[in-house]
């Protein structure tokens, strides 16, 4: 039971907030004491910096449509910088289908196509690029599931052997340069470091229309994380900046540079530079929601303890009368209680009262009851009422759970998969 009471300690993050460090305490010391962390340079000039806090120019808060950050995409990008914490066991060495593919050992599939002719016949071939969905998942692998399902995942040991196989980084950084010239951009040198290519206008225009591509970018920023160019991020992420917020070549891609491309960066302090970029630029002004949340202030005013809009942009709510009045009657019994869901507190009485019944619903292993008893935030991108669940009914739990352990055949749950 030590070690099922341990696994409580992790909690996936119910937040944004909880899912990006980009301003928060536990980024690195990497920047002078003396730097201001409004989000706005020291180089911003005043002009620039009154039209950031926001211009009379700007369109009214009224005037544009409240937005919000996607909780989703920041927890699969939080995923994604923090090594997948639900990681697969490592496959064998002879399965490492991704190495393997780039050595020219076998095809993607199930098209049947080498890397080799992928790379000498397909660059320019701009019809074929944008239209064959196959082919990406296995140009830029990851450690999660693409739509090809005939692609295999990356493992660390897999990724390991990769960064060492001089032959697979070569054909990869050429899979690169070939996905940036069918967006219009061109590779300068082995830093990362791009710039337009010479058939950007027309490439841009495509690119502006075709959306699609977007998740194309955000798998490639990911997968040159992965496999050891995590420095060719910044430069491209910094482009497709300059190009959606100040030249207005690929407005339709404001969002998702915002939104996934910068948080595919794993140093939070590349992250606020890219971010800082983006608010002296972004417009209206006071829509922009990736910045540092407000600080808090101190003392006896009664606002200190307030929680700001942080980097969402949205406040919590106030809780209606009949929510405080079910929070007052909780104090008293919050001492010996776990803090779960509502809709997990329903499940854990069920397992308390009726035993094993509860199975299909939780499944049959160890993580259905650490999801049960989990902290949950949010449900939907909504706060929810949560119930306190006595502490026996938990007791419960863990016993059925350790009877079912000991005797699967007791059950056969519908959750198994």
């Amino acid at each position: 039971m030590g070690n099922l009471l341990g696994s409580w300690r992790f909690k996936e993050p119910s937040t944004v907030e909880e899912c990006d460090s980009t301003w928060g305490s536990d980024s690195e010391s990497d920047e002078p004491a003396a730097e201001d962390d409004s989000g706005i340079s020291d180089s911003v000039s005043a002009a620039e910096s009154d039209r950031a806090a926001g211009d009379p120019g700007d369109s009214s808060p009224q005037s544009v449509p409240k937005m919000k950050r996607s909780f989703y995409a920041a927890r699969d990008l939080y995923k994604y910088r923090h090594s997948y914490p639900n990681y697969k066991r490592p496959r064998q060495p002879n399965e490492y289908r991704n190495l393997r593919f780039y050595l020219n050992k076998i095809p993607l599939v199930p098209d049947g196509i080498y890397i080799e002719e992928i790379l000498s016949k397909w660059r320019g071939d701009y019809d074929k690029l944008e239209h064959n969905h196959t082919y990406i998942q296995w140009l830029f692998p990851l450690r999660e599931q693409g739509l090809n399902f005939y692609a295999h995942e990356l493992t660390q040991d897999e990724i390991k052997e990769f960064q060492s196989t001089r032959e697979a980084k070569r054909r990869f950084l050429a899979a690169y340069s070939l996905m940036l010239d069918f967006y219009g951009i061109k590779l300068l040198d082995k830093s990362g470091n791009v710039a337009r290519a010479s058939n950007w206008q027309e490439r841009f225009q495509h690119l502006n229309e075709s959306q699609h591509n977007y998740l194309r970018i955000t798998r490639i920023l990911k997968s040159l994380g992965e496999l050891g160019y995590e420095a060719f991020k910044a430069p491209l992420v910094r482009l497709f900046l300059e190009e959606s917020l100040c030249h207005n070549t690929l407005p339709n891609m404001q969002h998702s540079v915002l939104e996934y491309y910068v948080y595919t960066i794993r140093l939070p302090a590349t992250r606020r530079r890219l971010l800082r970029y983006a608010r002296q630029h972004y417009r209206p002004a006071h829509a922009f929601l990736w910045g540092p949340p407000p600080k808090r202030r101190g003392g006896s005013g009664g606002t200190g303890g307030s929680v700001g809009a942080g980097s969402s942009g949205i406040r919590a709510p106030a809780p209606t009368p009949e929510q405080q009045r079910r929070e007052e009657d909780s104090t008293t019994s919050t001492r010996n209680a776990i803090i779960v869901s509502s809709h997990d507190a329903m499940m854990c009485q069920d397992l308390a009262g009726g035993g094993l019944k509860g199975c299909t619903v939780l499944g049959s292993n160890m993580a259905g009851l650490e999801g049960a008893l989990m902290l949950v935030g949010t449900r939907g991108g909504r706060s929810e009422y949560k119930e306190v669940v006595p502490f026996h009914h938990i007791i419960t739990v863990i016993i059925s759970y350790q009877m079912l352990a000991a005797s699967p055949c007791l059950c056969l749950c519908s959750c198994n998969r």
